[in-house]
């Protein structure tokens, strides 16, 4: 697994098969972005078989088949599409493009997983709810830092268990090591990455959402910026955003391509929980300085001071889950109305921000 950068963060957890080998086929399409090997990793843990992946770029092709040589390469979109064995697509195409695929797979009978963020416009975002009410089909959506983090996954068992009580306010720290150098032509395009705050800040809203037990929020007050990287002029290098849920929650985030070259992971994300009756801090990625293994949750409440070291401890269930929901059309893994909603929040928080010069 890749820690010194974000874009190629592909989580490994244990085999937690809910399924019997074949009996859930799914392909891959578009390799544009590195989160498509923890979504794979997540899908075949679950006991999912990965069948099939296409993408134009035979470099990227190469790279995914080293990772995954069991799979067959497809001689086009059309082979997978047409497969009627697939049930479910995968892919981390342009985020801009992401919608695209995603209508795509769908008028052709298939669920879809999208790595985040799911659009990058609000008429993507409609054309994807009226495509999944005429069709039933899912819209899933990779919201890594939270289903695929093992603390955060434990944080919200704890809140569901009353751990800390009602939850009043939630804050989200996402710094993110940039490394110009590595990144594709469109990574610095707005037209494409959609802006700072519906990028990586779409992982933040949605943990507020869950966490905060809230099926709506308003959008207060954000900010995006470009402090220091002016030869990148549509590049946004720092955002931040203030929430207030439906049910009274708050939310502060931060989200950043800030990250030192000094820290031994690609960014130390941090959450902090306030409930009436305690508190939760996730040290996501890393604990500086003193423990280089991240899933560090620390709890206080009525009960005392408990410290959990997690990794390895929890895996990684919505994978399971999404699955079983494509199979028997449910929504345990996430509601479509709850993915949809991060994501128009995050889009919504873009639209209003205040440029900082």
């Amino acid at each position: 697994m890749q820690r010194n950068d974000g874009m190629n963060y592909a989580p490994k957890g244990k085999p937690n098969p809910v399924v019997s080998h074949g009996e859930f086929p799914f392909a891959v399409m578009a390799l544009d972005h590195g989160h498509i090997y923890g979504m794979c990793n997540g899908l075949i843990e679950a006991g999912a078989r990965l069948k099939w992946v296409y993408d134009p770029d035979q470099v990227k092709v190469d790279a995914f088949c080293k990772a995954f040589p069991f799979v067959k390469v497809a001689r086009s979109e059309d082979e997978i599409l047409q497969d009627s064995e697939v049930r479910l697509v995968a892919g981390a195409a342009v985020p801009s493009r992401r919608c695209e695929l995603g209508l795509k797979v769908m008028d052709h009978g298939k669920d879809y997983f999208t790595d985040k963020a799911p659009f990058t416009t609000m008429e993507q975002l409609e054309k994807a709810r009226i495509k999944t009410e005429e069709t039933g089909l899912k819209y899933a959506v990779y919201y890594s830092e939270r289903i695929h983090v093992e603390s955060a996954v434990f944080s919200g068992q704890l809140i569901k268990d009353g751990a800390i009580g009602r939850v009043l306010q939630v804050i989200g720290l996402g710094p993110h090591r940039l490394r110009a150098e590595s990144r594709p032509e469109w990574f610095f395009k707005k037209e494409f990455y959609g802006g700072i705050l519906c990028d990586i800040g779409s992982h933040q809203i949605e943990q507020f959402l869950h966490f905060a037990g809230a099926q709506d929020a308003k959008v207060v007050q954000s900010r995006v910026a470009n402090y220091n990287n002016k030869q990148y002029p549509e590049l946004e290098d720092f955002g931040d955003a203030n929430l207030i849920a439906d049910n009274g929650a708050t939310n502060y985030f931060r989200v950043d391509w800030f990250t030192p070259d000094g820290l031994s992971t690609w960014g130390d994300g941090r959450t902090f929980i306030l409930g009436t009756e305690g508190t939760i801090e996730i040290r996501k990625y890393v604990d500086v300085s003193r423990d280089p293994q991240g899933d560090q949750l620390y709890l206080v409440n009525h009960e005392g001071e408990h410290h959990f070291s997690l990794k390895g401890q929890v895996g990684y269930p919505y994978f399971g889950e999404l699955i079983l929901d494509c199979l028997n059309r449910t929504e345990n893994a996430m509601t479509q109305t709850h993915a949809f909603k991060a994501a128009e929040l995050c889009l919504l928080a873009q639209m209003q921000a205040l440029r900082v010069e």
